[in-house]
């Protein structure tokens, strides 16, 4: 790693300064071993008996910086994106999986699902209480079961084309202020396909493993 960015071969678990469920770091840790902490996420991890090996952001909500005498602090301090933006242009890594950014103030969380689609740093997860979310590539195959909830959440106004879903989203236009696709269903292994970036799908926690092999393939998500 050099100073001012990480890099690693293996997942990282970016943590923020929302809530942290009861499992999300032993949840996200054993799949991406290196944590860095986006500002007051910092705070989170001491209070969850983790020391992240990297701090990045403006530093203008971390309270605990004391005591994490052995952390690398990366500061970057411009004000035209969050810390959640900052850490992803530091990041080179396979994949990021992100906690900590739902959960508390809905202008943050708001915030962090605006930036997913537009592509910074490697592919990224964020995982809420209930969800993960990312942002759909142009084309991703899922495998995933029967039945699993498949939300989609256009950011933008685009078109596209699926397999496997209960609902196909051929000939749709979907946007932010027209048609969404909340609570489609999985009829098998789902194909989506879209004419341009700008689509979250938000799929049930138990799915964690699908998103990152669809976002980055097979070979790179780590055996358990």
């Amino acid at each position: 790693m050099s100073d001012d960015n990480v890099v690693s071969r293996h997942g990282v678990t970016l943590v923020g300064g929302g809530i942290l469920e009861g499992t999300d770091l032993a949840d996200t840790m054993t799949l991406a071993p290196t944590v860095v902490a986006a500002d007051s996420g910092a705070d989170r991890c001491v209070a969850a008996g983790v020391s992240p090996d990297v701090v990045i952001g403006d530093m203008d909500s971390i309270r605990g910086r004391d005591a994490l005498p052995d952390a690398r602090f990366i500061e970057i301090p411009e004000q035209d994106s969050t810390d959640f933006e900052k850490a992803l242009t530091r990041i080179s890594a396979p994949f990021v999986l992100a906690v900590g950014f739902t959960g508390a103030r809905m202008d943050h969380t708001l915030a962090v699902l605006s930036a997913l689609p537009k592509g910074i740093g490697p592919a990224t997860v964020v995982l809420g209480r209930d969800d993960v979310i990312f942002a759909a590539p142009q084309r991703i195959a899922l495998d995933i079961k029967v039945g699993t909830r498949v939300s989609l959440f256009p950011l933008a106004r685009l078109t596209g084309q699926s397999e496997g879903l209960e609902w196909p989203i051929e000939g749709l236009v979907l946007s932010p202020l027209g048609r969404t696709g909340t609570s489609n269903r999985a009829t098998g292994p789902v194909m989506l396909e879209f004419d341009r970036p700008g689509c979250l799908i938000l799929m049930p926690r138990a799915a964690l493993r699908a998103a990152l092999t669809g976002l980055i393939g097979p070979d790179a998500v780590p055996a358990q």
